[in-house]
């Protein structure tokens, strides 16, 4: 019976956002039989006042909100990064901080954590543009393919751990592969990988920084990426 969890939510221009982002996690994790709790947010260098709403509410709740920032900004991958290495508790939850998922779904995650090193959200019918549907589809198909990872959803922001996975799992992407590397190297040392849909919703403000000029970097990050991970012996 896991008795913590902490929460990181990586937020960059999410001025809109962050304020309801934060309180519907605060609220969450509040109704939850936990015994100790933690929402930790990463400013990735926000050029809003996304940073000043985020230091707002942790004054007010310093020991439950922590508030990381990066100055400049470091990339999606980085923030979730010092997000997970801050982490205290147990568990730990990471999803966006634009919205686009009920929060209060993690509660169909909890149970399946009992028999699994990470639990994968998939989006049962996902909100948003043509461009990045397309590109996702592909994206998760090439991924699937190359790291023999059987889960249908791969970059989902929606996922659970336990905190251990971080012990084994060391993240060196800097921007939007970072799931996939996770995953990756999680199947590949042998973790269990779970999945269940979870409800996606169109982004209520703000605009989303993924952009069809990432693909290449992100290519160039999943052949290296390979390459790490096929240059370790797997853990016993």
């Amino acid at each position: 019976m896991f008795t913590s969890i902490s929460a990181v939510m990586p937020a960059y221009n999410e001025e809109e956002n962050i304020e309801t982002a934060i309180g519907r996690m605060v609220e969450v994790l509040a109704s939850l039989p936990f015994r100790d709790w933690e929402v930790i947010v990463v400013d990735d260098g926000s050029r809003d006042r996304t940073g000043e709403i985020m230091d707002a509410l942790a004054a007010k709740d310093p020991e439950r909100i922590r508030v990381f920032h990066h100055n400049p900004n470091r990339g999606y991958a980085e923030a979730l990064k010092t997000g997970f290495a801050n982490a205290r508790y147990e568990l730990i939850f990471y999803t966006d901080s634009d919205n686009q998922f009920d929060v209060r779904e993690l509660t169909n995650l909890l149970p399946l954590i009992d028999g699994a090193d990470i639990v994968c959200g998939f989006r049962i019918y996902r909100f948003d543009p043509l461009t990045r549907l397309i590109l996702s589809w592909g994206f998760n198909l090439l991924v699937r393919v190359v790291f023999r990872i059987n889960v249908r959803d791969i970059d989902c922001a929606f996922k659970l751990f336990r905190r251990e996975v971080f012990d084994k799992v060391t993240i060196e992407s800097k921007k939007f592969f970072v799931d996939a590397e996770v995953l990756a190297k999680a199947s590949y040392y042998g973790m269990r990988l779970v999945e269940i849909g979870v409800r996606h919703y169109p982004r209520p403000a703000g605009v989303s920084t993924i952009r069809p000029s990432h693909v290449p970097s992100t290519l160039a990050e999943l052949a290296r990426i390979w390459v790490s991970i096929h240059s370790k012996p797997r853990y016993k």
